[in-house]
């Protein structure tokens, strides 16, 4: 696939160099009718126009059948995950409906009226009716998307604390996550930059004059109950970062000096979606291209790769420096009974600080 991608680059290139020369040429030319062209030439470029159309379509095809991952938007993991998924189709539909309609019209209309010795087009200079309609169409359909899309996102942040959301502080910093629960009370303590003292391992500048400080959980791995709703406040410590969990189909950005928030409710436990016929595939795909890998690091007497095995995972969706990648925290959704369990076993902040 590179080498061809490589082909189609380099054949792009000569043709533009071949353009740009015939451009110097014409440039040059001092016969008055020296690069005019003919009905033949405009003959061809009509052809090629079509044929570059089916192309279009043809390359479109097999990209949907190959590599599209049809269907487009699937294994969403947690409430608000299928409007979102809705939304990304609908507004799919109406970009590639569009897009059809208006390469066909281009390229067709560009064979129909080539040039030819003595024909003219038929054209309006000015046409009230055609103009409000192709004005009116896309104002609605922008504006049904626009409100579609604001009444969706209203509902997802709309955060009902009635509802006893699970609070969790998502913190970012270069080039890693750390979560903090609230614990008991489910009330994260104060927190701010300069209060962050190596010292005493409090890493996240908690105040340890706070009481709802002093049961909080500090993780490197984070748990959720599945079915219960989910209140993440987010920070930074140095730069822009984005925390983004795509099946869950949540994202927000951490900034510095101010606290954000998302929410969601995760439907669907670690467990339950490593069943799902897509994942299995899909991690017996991934095992495969490992497999092969492996084999070339043995033959240079390195490690084999480990075997991959399915995680939900939160990431950072922003450029955030050199080491942006290894931003990855890994996140498991389980029952009530395993994460209350899991939580038994994590350090209250009161009880890390080193004295």
């Amino acid at each position: 696939m590179t080498a061809l991608l490589t082909i189609i680059v380099l054949v792009s290139i000569l043709i533009a160099i071949w353009q740009m020369v015939k451009i110097f040429d014409l440039a040059k030319a001092k016969t008055e009718n020296a690069g005019v062209a003919t009905d033949k030439d405009n003959s061809v470029n009509g052809y090629l126009m079509m044929g570059f159309l089916l192309f279009i379509y043809v390359i479109t095809i097999i990209s949907f059948v190959k590599w599209g991952d049809l269907p487009l938007l699937s294994n969403s993991a947690s409430a608000h995950g299928p409007t979102i998924d809705r939304l990304m189709i609908i507004t799919l539909i109406v970009i590639f409906f569009v897009q059809t309609v208006t390469q066909f019209l281009l390229h067709y209309f560009a064979f129909k009226y080539k040039g030819e010795k003595g024909k003219k087009a038929l054209f309006f200079a000015d046409n009230n009716k055609l103009e409000a309609i192709w004005t009116i169409i896309p104002v609605i359909v922008l504006a049904g998307l626009i409100i579609y899309g604001l009444n969706t996102w209203i509902n997802i942040m709309g955060v009902d604390e009635s509802d006893d959301p699970l609070v969790i502080e998502l913190y970012a910093q270069q080039f890693n996550w750390t979560a903090r629960y609230g614990g008991d009370d489910n009330t994260l303590g104060k927190a701010n930059v300069r209060l962050i003292d190596i010292n005493t391992a409090n890493i996240l500048g908690l105040d340890e004059a706070d009481p709802n400080a002093a049961d909080d959980v500090i993780t490197k791995e984070l748990h959720l109950p599945v079915g219960r709703p989910v209140l993440f406040k987010m920070r930074s410590q140095d730069v822009l970062h984005s925390a983004y969990m795509p099946h869950f189909r949540a994202q927000m950005n951490c900034v510095p000096g101010m606290v954000t928030q998302f929410g969601f409710t995760p439907t669907v436990t670690t467990e339950e979606m490593r069943l799902r016929p897509e994942i299995v595939d899909k991690v017996k795909n991934i095992n495969v291209i490992r497999q092969e890998n492996s084999k070339e690091l043995a033959a240079k007497g390195e490690a084999p790769l480990d075997r991959y095995e399915f995680d939900y995972l939160l990431l950072c969706n922003k450029i955030c420096g050199k080491s942006h990648y290894n931003m990855q925290m890994k996140i498991v959704v389980e029952s009530q009974e395993d994460f209350d369990a899991w939580m038994k076993e994590q350090t209250k902040f009161k009880n890390s600080l080193i004295n």
